[in-house]
């Protein structure tokens, strides 16, 4: 329910097998979790169901030892298999209602949005917390024009859940990101691609103090 999405979240790093490459997942998740990250997310776009469910299962104590959430991208069956916190979905995955009867109230759902009516629904449709997004151009979301910053503010006074805001972040725009409005941001390769990922984490972090 919408009650346990903290409002104390800043930086939410999805750790996503096609930024890590042929790095340790779990050894990145720790060194994340080292440099302040409040949130993990667990993305695999070319994982089957029970590679994911593997991977994730070797997250979880990590997340869980501290107590942080671990969310697992676009799979409800795997999110239900492991027990994670939750489930972020996208536009083209199942619906909120799906998730919610699947996971049941005390799980978090969280819904990509890349305009304000999406973000409308999301909340609408009983999301806990949704991504508003892509912010800048990024690889990650390669067929989305990115839908800057000016969007922040009014989807802020529109919405009740909290809003990442998540697309091309990292230490040379996240002040932009934070000048404009947003109380979270969600990283991938500012993280998962960075030489030294909990330095990365924790200057980002600090910047969001």
């Amino acid at each position: 329910m919408r009650s346990n999405v903290k409002s104390s979240w800043q930086l939410y790093v999805i750790v996503d097998r096609a930024a890590v490459g042929s790095r340790n997942l779990a050894e990145l998740t720790s060194a994340a979790i080292r440099g302040g990250a409040d949130v993990i997310q667990l993305r695999d776009k070319a994982a089957t169901p029970q590679r994911l469910t593997e991977e994730a299962r070797r997250l979880l104590p990590l997340t869980n030892a501290a107590g942080i959430p671990l969310i697992i991208n676009d799979h409800i069956d795997v999110a239900q298999a492991v027990d994670a916190a939750g489930v972020h979905l996208g536009q083209a995955d199942a619906s909120i209602a799906e998730a919610r009867r699947l996971l049941g109230p005390s799980k978090l759902i969280g819904q990509s949005t890349h305009s304000l009516e999406q973000a409308l629904a999301a909340d609408l449709a009983g999301a806990d917390y949704i991504g508003l997004g892509p912010l800048f151009p990024t690889p990650t979301k390669p067929t989305y024009g990115s839908i800057g910053l000016d969007l922040i503010n009014e989807v802020q006074s529109r919405v009740g859940i909290p809003i990442i805001c998540i697309g091309g972040i990292n230490q040379t725009n996240v002040e932009q990101v934070i000048a404009a409005g947003a109380r979270c941001v969600a990283v991938v390769r500012a993280i998962c691609a960075a030489p030294d990922p909990e330095s990365a984490t924790r200057t980002l972090k600090q910047t969001l103090l």
